[in-house]
């Protein structure tokens, strides 16, 4: 006969003495671990390049309803596109030459080198000429139905619940950290922008760079947050660099000479802090400087800050064009060497960001009502939207294109334009049906990635089915993604320069996935 088992009792005070420290070393066990690997994948990366690529995240804040944005245009599929979406949202169908309607996109999916032919039609919402513009000349390609996943999921096994599903779904916080981490399924520690910038500064890129490899326009954010903290995000206004203000004279002098005597200190926390706030200063002061030498330059033009929505809509002034703006001028100054005056980078990562895409109410002109008007539809805080982004993707293709080849470059040197790629994403997209006077939280969407190494003028992935309780909807017109977080940000990390070992580090579900790469660019 078994001897009882009894399990004693552990106070709640008694279990955090015994096992607090040890659940701490666990912890610090696996970031260890982690970061051996990354110093693993860092030095299988090799030799550091010459060349210079810029990867630019546009955060879409709020959930971008891009059935808006994207809408199929053969007439059967338009029908019932607008008999769903009602009044309210339902942008009116293509008519050539009417920039009123739907914007037809030139596909060239069926071709060689380009994705099969889905044999459907697409057009752009009208507020977007320019990325119609730029898809048809090849630079832009939209990705369909892209989503946080944990693994590949059909609609029967979201009903079933047999294949774990991101948790919090159709929640902002949670959702954007998972697309800005690409782990739904664990706790986060850091972006996948900041993993690549990790790697790549343990392996020496931008080795006598003037600055971090990442760079933020909107603040604090998760995607460029590092494991190993080798390249902490570097924040910037649309102004130029934080620097002190208001100490100046013999307060500066006063400041200089504490700074001076606490960094000798014998107090290493007094020395480390002291040495971190003057590299902060120095760092400003340099970039001011070199920021002085492109800011008269002729493409600076080309952002123009004032936005006016197609087809009769407002004016209003974007802060995204200006965050852009700050942007292109930092990747100038960038991809020039030291010797020209530049920053001397190989790699940069940027991350900018716009909110008010959580459009529940006033997402068109036509909200609450039940007759169709194609004139009000097209108009409304949605439509702004898109016209700022499209406005912005396109002044930085044209101002890459003015500037040519980085200052001081031998012939032969790549151009900018074929050497920034910029991407977007969104917490979300949103629900199909209208509300009545806008739409709700949704879940996979469509984005668009844009630059000259871009394999543009085609779309990529599957468009879902447009069906209320169809294969591709949770329930409540939620698209279930078809194209994983992981597959999308892997395939641009894979251009911007991450080896096959490097990828598996900075996505570790990637493999859970049939197709890493989606050969957009």
């Amino acid at each position: 006969m078994k001897p009882a088992f009894h399990v004693p009792y552990i106070s709640r005070r008694s279990f955090l003495e015994r096992f607090g420290r040890a659940a701490l070393g666990t912890t610090v066990l696996a970031r260890t671990i982690r970061e051996l690997g990354f110093l693993n994948s860092a030095v299988a990366q090799g030799v550091p390049p010459t060349d210079y690529k810029a990867l630019i995240c546009v955060f879409l804040n709020g959930g971008n309803d891009s059935n808006n944005m994207i809408i199929p245009t053969i007439p059967a599929e338009w029908d019932n596109y607008a008999a769903i979406r009602s009044p309210v949202l339902a942008i009116p169908n293509t008519v050539a030459g009417d920039v009123t309607t739907a914007l037809a996109m030139n596909s060239h999916n069926g071709q060689a080198g380009y994705p099969a032919n889905d044999y459907h039609t697409y057009g752009f919402h009208p507020a977007m000429p320019e990325m119609q513009t730029l898809f048809n000349a090849g630079v832009v390609a939209p990705v369909f139905n892209v989503g946080t996943l944990s693994f590949p999921l059909t609609k029967a096994q979201y009903s079933a619940g047999s294949v774990p599903r991101p948790p919090q779904l159709f929640s902002h916080s949670d959702q954007q950290t998972q697309w800005q981490t690409s782990l739904p399924d664990q706790p986060y520690t850091s972006g996948w922008g900041g993993r690549i910038a990790d790697l790549f500064t343990a392996a020496n890129y931008n080795q006598n760079g003037g600055i971090s490899m990442a760079v933020t326009l909107a603040g604090s954010n998760i995607f460029e947050v590092s494991n190993s903290n080798l390249a902490p995000p570097y924040a910037i206004t649309t102004g130029g660099a934080v620097q002190i203000s208001g100490i100046t004279g013999t307060r500066r002098t006063a400041l200089d000479s504490i700074l001076a005597s606490d960094r000798t200190s014998a107090n290493l926390q007094t020395k480390a802090y002291a040495d971190i706030f003057n590299h902060s200063i120095g760092q400003a002061d340099s970039l001011t400087l070199a920021l002085a030498t492109n800011a008269t330059a002729s493409w600076l033009t080309r952002f123009n800050s004032s936005i006016t929505t197609p087809n009769g809509g407002p004016t209003f002034t974007s802060g995204l064009m200006s965050q852009m703006k700050m942007v292109a001028r930092l990747i100038e100054l960038g991809s020039r060497s030291v010797a020209n005056g530049g920053l001397g980078m190989t790699r940069q990562i940027f991350f900018i960001q716009v909110g008010g895409y959580d459009t529940h109410t006033n997402q068109t002109n036509n909200q609450g009502q039940t007759t169709t008007d194609n004139t009000k539809v097209i108009l409304g805080s949605h439509a702004n939207l898109l016209a700022d982004l499209s406005k912005t993707l396109n002044a930085l293709y044209q101002a890459m294109g003015d500037i040519g080849r980085p200052v001081g470059s031998p012939v032969g040197t790549r151009l900018l334009k074929d050497s920034v790629t910029a991407f977007t994403a969104s917490d979300f997209s949103r629900t199909f049906p209208a509300n009545g006077y806008g739409s709700d939280h949704g879940w996979g969407g469509h984005q668009l990635v844009m630059g000259g190494a871009v394999k543009g003028g085609a779309t990529y992935g599957k468009f879902p089915v447009l069906a209320v309780n169809g294969p591709d909807d949770t329930s409540t017109g939620r698209w279930i993604p078809t194209t994983a977080v992981d597959q999308y940000a892997a395939t641009i990390a894979t251009w911007f320069g991450v080896d096959a070992a490097g990828i598996n580090t900075v996505f570790p579900n990637l493999g859970r996935f049939a197709t890493p790469n989606l050969g957009f660019i």
